[in-house]
Order: structure tokens, then C-alpha cells, then sequence
């Protein structure tokens, strides 16, 4: 559904009043980082062969999820300490990936750009649909539909604007 020209001047301004009265404040932000990102994975090895070999992330560590016996929680680095993690749930009959009120709309990891490059050149080589945003965005889905970016802009950075 397409939305009105009235209607994004309306959503427009309360972004505006929102970012006016809200953004910024004096005092430093109380967390220390994400420790990590869980999604769900539908097949363990196939989404440790695309994030490990199609995308570099290093799995790091793998374990019985403590919540739901059975079910694998594996984690990979994506740099400067921060984790991506995911858990199986084998026996749950899942619906697929959908964006709903509260989920995931995408994840966005940084990368180098040169590894930005190399890592396209994987999605190509894999066939793996993808969409190039400003010149260093590539948005793609994984192999069990939740979207991902890599972005090659710096920490902090976002298309040349600073974003933290």
C-alpha cells in the first residue's frame, strides 16, 4: 500500500519533532555493546557453510541451547568482540521468515572494504540474489530468508553520515 503525499508529510514531521525533542541528551549511552544477535537457523550445517564460507565469519562455538534440549546454539565473529548466534529448534513445526511487528527487518555487518568485495564475489558465485545500496550495501537473504547487509562504510557510519 502506497502511501499519500499528505500522509509522509504527516510522518515526516513527526520524525522531525521526535528527533528535535528526543535525540541526543548529555549522557553517555548505559550499555556496553550487543553481546550477541540470535536468529533461528533450519539446518545447522547449511547455515554454518553460508556464514563461515560464503561470508568469512568465523564459527567460534557450538553447544546445546540450555532452554530446549536438542536444539544447537552456535555463534560466529563478526568482529570487535560482538557475536552472531544462532539456535535449531528441531521438533517446532516453524513458519518461514516473515518482518513482523517487533522482529528482525535485517542485521547489517560492517566489513572492510576489500572484504566487502570478496564477499560479493562469493554471493555471485553462490548465486545468491542480492541488492547494491550506495555503493557499499549489499542486502541478500540468507538460506533461511532473514535479510542481511554488509556494509563496507565504517563503524559508527552510515553513507557518509555519522550515525552513533
Amino acid at each position: 500500500m502506497a502511501l499519500t503525499d499528505a500522509q509522509v508529510a504527516a510522518l515526516t514531521a513527526t520524525r522531525d519533532q521526535i528527533r528535535d525533542e528526543l535525540m541526543g541528551g548529555t549522557s553517555a549511552t548505559s550499555a556496553r555493546g550487543i553481546h550477541h544477535t540470535a536468529l533461528i537457523s533450519g539446518d545447522v550445517r547449511r547455515t554454518v557453510d553460508f556464514y563461515q564460507r560464503v561470508l568469512g565469519f568465523r564459527l567460534t562455538e557450538m553447544f546445546e541451547n540450555r532452554d530446549y534440549p536438542g536444539s544447537t546454539h552456535f555463534f560466529f565473529d563478526v568482529g570487535n568482540g560482538n557475536a552472531l548466534a544462532f539456535f535449531d529448534l528441531p521438533g517446532l513445526d516453524l513458519a518461514p521468515y516473515a518482518e513482523v511487528l517487533g522482529g528482525l527487518h535485517h542485521i547489517a555487518i560492517s566489513t572492510t572494504p576489500e572484504e566487502w568485495t570478496a564477499a560479493r564475489a562469493r554471493l555471485d558465485a553462490e548465486g545468491v540474489e542480492y541488492m547494491l545500496e550506495s555503493g557499499t550495501s549489499i542486502y541478500f537473504r540468507d538460506p533461511d530468508g532473514a535479510r542481511v547487509e554488509l556494509i563496507a562504510d565504517p563503524l559508527g557510519e552510515m553513507y557518509g553520515e555519522r550515525v552513533v
